[in-house]
């Protein structure tokens, strides 16, 4: 067991002055076979301290549910730091931004109406203080004072940037603490007067949030923390990309010297990220600041450690950097990246999505257009009908389509009501009579800013012609479990070239041992991706990224299962490359 405080001048370990060198690590974004591997590379480029996030909505996906098991596994991960001689920051919320889908607060939490948002409101305080005591029996005996790696806790999350309620802080202070969390706790804001001010009270250390200009940020910090250790906690080395955009990437140089210049003034330091990961599934976040933006599946990061485990040019930077502040042993270095198998395979069985739908849930009647919310899922997609007769031109409406909402009449594509183009109005063919439906994709919920928490779906009211419809059916598409797809696709072998969605493309591809892999989606439209059933990811042709990692754990020897659902046009051939497209950059 240890004693760890902060002091005058530095945080002390047993009464020695100790620099914090951390590196971001987010377990929820990486398999857990491979978390081992990805802390040890930390302590390699010269690092003494993991951090993390706490993704409160996916250990509790579901009112009622906590679910720490498997890549949740928070009390392993946390072993594994402490088992790589590590020590280890957490940061759970209950908000973390993170680009992580509705900034990792539960969906569910916001279903009555009136639940408050990051502040003094009882239900959500309630619903915290539960939340943290799930939490307890991880943390609380993996501190550093009862003989594990925990040595700092994060209190909310650059809380300056949102709001300034400092009785809603002081209570998550209190709820910490009460549930036995005895180390230093800290706050995090970008480093300008206002957030600095409104987003700590005193007993929080003040730590920043930047990633260049490293002297001039730590001098706006020193002036808001007087006494005690200088730390940036988040020294952003790059960043996320959104689709549509470019492929984000910082200088190697520019970032080591901005690290040189931070650790040479005598802070401390927490990477942001020592390795990103991925948004597997339908957990990527968004932003909305006037345009709709949703995060791609990779979260790469342009970190030291790439997407797949692997050091980069910035990783090598980094660790000269680090070799001048800490001890590092030459000959103890990861061995450089190998290109993954290349190969091709084919989706031999095409399922249209109208098969098995009835397969994937349960249709529900509703007087008024339903959220997603209503119809009890949180992610992913939802189908709307109702039945048009139309003499006439006519044009459909919403208040609102959250996110993109493929629209067809008896089967037939009409149009595409796309959030990030602001649509929402589409005129249907001129005498429109049959059954008008609506496939509803959630591309990720908003992470930052006012409109977290927000429902999903189609938001009415509905209009058709100025007229809300008589009556809506609607389901959610559980797509966790896809047997009625492989059932389908038993009897549905073809030779086809091409995939017109949306529909299910089958197939499989033969490996002789496990390895990385990174999955082409040159070719293909806009969907998402299953591997031997966990689903990777989404892919779009607008990019920027092209491929989709695939973890080795993933893969067996053997057969492997390929499900693709296919929402535009893609052809049929699987293409696996050597090594990660993930787009063009400004440069």
């Amino acid at each position: 067991m240890s004693d760890f405080r902060i002091g005058d001048d530095d945080f002390l370990l047993d009464g020695q002055p100790f620099r914090i060198l951390s590196g971001a690590l987010h377990y929820f974004r990486v398999h857990p076979d491979q978390w081992r591997d990805r802390i040890r590379k930390a302590r390699q480029m010269g690092l003494n301290t993991i951090e993390t996030y706490v993704a409160w909505n996916a250990h509790a996906p579901r009112e009622g549910e906590f679910d720490l098991s498997g890549g949740l596994d928070l009390g392993r991960f946390l072993d594994d730091v402490a088992a790589e001689g590590m020590h280890a920051i957490v940061r759970p919320g209950p908000y973390i931004c993170a680009e992580w889908t509705n900034g990792g607060l539960p969906a569910w939490l916001f279903t009555s109406g009136t639940v408050g948002v990051r502040r003094d409101e009882p239900q959500y305080l309630a619903a915290v203080d539960a939340y943290m005591r799930q939490l307890a029996p991880v943390l609380v005996p993996r501190q550093v004072d009862r003989g594990g790696p925990v040595i700092l806790v994060q209190i909310e999350n650059e809380y300056g940037a949102y709001g300034d309620d400092p009785v809603y802080l002081r209570k998550l202070v209190e709820l910490n603490r009460d549930i036995g969390l005895t180390v230093p706790f800290t706050s995090v804001d970008q480093p300008t007067p206002d957030m600095l001010r409104n987003g700590s009270i005193p007993g929080l250390h003040k730590t920043a949030s930047f990633g260049s200009r490293s002297l001039e940020r730590l001098a706006t910090l020193r002036q808001h923390q007087p006494d005690g250790p200088l730390m940036c906690s988040e020294f952003w080395d790059g960043w996320f990309d959104h689709w549509g955009a470019h492929h984000h990437t910082t200088s190697v140089a520019e970032s080591a010297r901005d690290l040189d210049d931070l650790l040479g003034a005598g802070a401390s330091v927490n990477i942001y990220m020592f390795h990103g990961g991925t948004n597997a599934g339908f957990t990527n976040g968004a932003n909305d600041k006037g345009v709709y933006q949703p995060l791609v599946t990779s979260y790469d990061y342009d970190a030291p450690l790439d997407e797949a485990g692997n050091p980069t040019a910035k990783y090598w930077a980094f660790r000269e950097v680090l070799s001048r502040y800490t001890a590092l042993a030459d000959e103890d270095v990861p061995a450089e990246a190998s290109d993954a198998p290349v190969f091709d395979a084919r989706l031999t069985s095409i399922v249209p999505l109208a098969d098995v739908v009835e397969s994937l849930g349960t249709w529900a009647s509703f007087d008024a257009v339903p959220t997603m919310e209503e119809l009890g899922r949180f992610e992913g997609f939802a189908l709307y009908r109702t039945e048009v007769d139309e003499a006439g031109p006519s044009v459909l409406e919403f208040a609102e389509v959250r996110d993109r909402a493929l629209v067809s009449l008896n089967g037939a594509p009409v149009g595409v009501l796309a959030r990030d183009h602001h649509d929402r109005s589409l005129a249907l063919p001129a005498g429109a009579r049959g059954t008008l439906e609506i496939l509803l994709e959630d591309q990720g919920r908003v992470n930052y800013g006012p409109r977290i928490g927000e429902a999903k779906g189609l938001i009415g009211p509905a209009r058709l012609n100025g007229r809300p419809p008589a009556q809506w059916q609607a389901m959610a598409l559980d797509l966790s479990d896809l047997s009625a797809v492989r059932d389908a696709a038993s009897a549905a072998a073809t030779e086809t070239e091409v995939l017109a969605g949306p529909a299910f493309g089958v197939g499989e591809f033969v490996r002789d041992e496990p390895a990385d892999l990174f999955l082409s989606t040159r070719g293909w439209g806009k969907g998402s991706v299953w591997i031997n059933g966990v689903n990777i990811g989404r892919y779009w042709s607008r990019g920027p990224q092209h491929t989709l990692y695939v973890p080795a754990p993933l893969v067996r020897a053997g057969r492997n299962e390929i499900i693709v659902l296919e929402l535009q046009a893609a052809r049929t051939g699987v293409e696996f490359v050597a090594r990660p497209d993930l787009g063009h950059t400004e440069s």
